[in-house]
């Protein structure tokens, strides 16, 4: 997949996605990463023929979406937020419905609909109707769907959203099937930092329309290049914030100093943190700043997310919960 300064705006002045550029080679798990509102269901739908751009250029296997577009949808699975699925259907009428859309028929429509049930593990569940089914086995049913007409590339637009842990691990081991056993590329937009770091050969991050950061997920923790020491501190506020930030900032080895949350917290990325960490509550406590727990880490993608946008992923989609009130 190739795309170049794909963007989307919408009246009257909203750039949902603005500019962005992609390139994602074949057999690979590529992860979107990104808040609620920052842009990845609005790039998958142009991605998947379902939505034009408003200027750019994308192509999905060497086809370009907008003047190849039907010959995009036939080399692609799709299986996007919005489940549509018949919750008095069973699980297997739906495959077999499906799959005629497809054009299969006889035995072959019956062999198909077998092996997509066993890749998704619901032969058992099958005959029984999609509506008695938990959101697991509803969103694995949809992935199933999304396989009838064995796709080169396919699309997954959150898929684990709202899952328990169980079900999540469920569909994170059946993508990395498709993925090891298939060969099949797959492109996965989501908001869960564990899940963009346990799939994806390669990862970016999109905030307010733009890529802001891309690589494998090891690379972009690497980029840090420093350890992560996270302060909490009791007497939190906007002057305390400013004169812990202060009192670190020029210390030996620190790389950068943030505080996201307004909470009285402090994170530092410094090198060589386990030695630093005596000399950060020295600095802390010379400083009149109280330290009420003090943490070290390897950075991690959400740190990586913080040093980009200067706020935390989990800020974001509290921010945009309260835009979409």
């Amino acid at each position: 997949m190739v795309a170049r300064g794909l963007t989307k705006h919408f009246p009257p002045d909203v750039r949902a996605v603005d500019g962005i550029d992609l390139n994602i080679g074949a057999g690979k798990v590529f992860g979107f990463l990104g808040a609620n509102g920052s842009g990845k269901t609005t790039t998958i739908r142009m991605l998947t023929t379902l939505l034009q751009p408003t200027s750019g250029s994308a192509q999905v296997d060497g086809l370009d979406v907008l003047r190849q577009s039907m010959e995009v949808r036939r080399r692609i699975g799709v299986a996007l937020q919005e489940a549509g699925l018949d919750l008095l259907q069973t699980g297997r009428e739906l495959l077999m419905l499906q799959s005629r859309l497809f054009g299969l028929a006889g035995g072959r429509l019956k062999a198909r609909v077998g092996e997509l049930l066993e890749i998704v593990d619901m032969t058992e569940a099958a005959d029984r109707r999609i509506g008695t089914y938990s959101g697991g086995m509803k969103r694995r049913l949809d992935l199933a769907t999304a396989l009838i007409h064995d796709p080169r590339i396919l699309f997954l637009d959150e898929p684990t959203t709202g899952l328990d842990p169980i079900s999540r691990d469920a569909i994170w081991r059946h993508v990395r099937t498709l993925n090891e056993e298939r060969g099949i590329t797959v492109f996965l937009t989501t908001q869960y930092l564990e899940e963009a770091d346990r799939l994806a050969h390669e990862l970016a991050i999109i905030d307010s329309g733009k890529i802001i950061a891309e690589g494998s997920p090891e690379e972009m923790k690497a980029s840090i290049g420093a350890d992560v020491i996270t302060v909490k501190m009791p007497d939190g506020g906007a002057s305390t914030e400013a004169a812990a930030e202060a009192a670190v900032r020029g210390m030996e080895g620190v790389e950068d100093v943030r505080s996201p949350d307004g909470n009285g917290t402090l994170v530092i990325y410094i090198k060589d943190g386990a030695r630093a960490i005596a000399p950060v509550v020295i600095q802390l406590n010379q400083a009149g700043v109280e330290v009420g727990e003090i943490t070290l880490a390897r950075p991690t993608l959400d740190d990586v997310f913080l040093q980009k946008t200067g706020h935390h992923l989990a800020e974001a989609q509290a921010a945009a919960a309260r835009e979409a009130v």
